[in-house]
């Protein structure tokens, strides 16, 4: 791992927070979330994505399940705000320092508010982005929430 490290993976092991890392080859044309699933052999229900919105304005983080779509009415009232809409590609990789696909909750630029999903809650690990397509970190959620100063609510919306 010497030498590619990421501000995501750099901050578990500064802060001593229990994790793994898992690798795999992205493609092309599939969307990141389901193919680290199942190129990692995983349940997609403890897979993860990171994805920022903007809240009133506000970049905001919301992390849900990849099998799911992040429901930004929920999201906003989990912020206590009144909109939201995705935000700009462009805007969102200034804001965290990754580029998309490959965006972690984790290590970002700058501090986002952050919700993760509540499904999270009963599992023992989940599984998010490192910081670079095709890395993933398996971590704690309690951990994970406790480093993005997270709050846990109902933000998923499964199809």
């Amino acid at each position: 791992m010497a030498g590619k490290g990421t501000p995501a993976t750099a901050l578990l092991t500064k802060q001593g927070v229990e994790h793994r890392l898992h690798s795999y080859t992205h493609g092309s044309g599939q969307a990141y979330g389901p193919e680290a699933a199942e190129l990692l052999g995983l349940d997609p229900a403890r897979v993860f994505k990171t994805l920022v919105a903007e809240v009133d304005g506000t970049l905001t983080v919301g992390i849900v399940p990849v099998l799911a779509t992040l429901d930004l009415k929920a999201l906003a009232a989990a912020v206590a705000g009144k909109r939201a809409k995705m935000a700009d590609v462009a805007l969102a990789e200034r804001a965290t320092g990754y580029v998309a696909g490959g965006i972690s909750p984790l290590g970002q630029r700058k501090r986002l508010p952050t919700v993760l999903d509540a499904t999270a809650d009963g599992l023992e690990t989940l599984f998010c982005s490192a910081g670079r397509r095709g890395l993933e970190v398996e971590v704690a959620p309690r951990d994970l929430a406790r480093l993005t100063g997270a709050r846990l609510a109902p933000i998923a919306a499964f199809s």
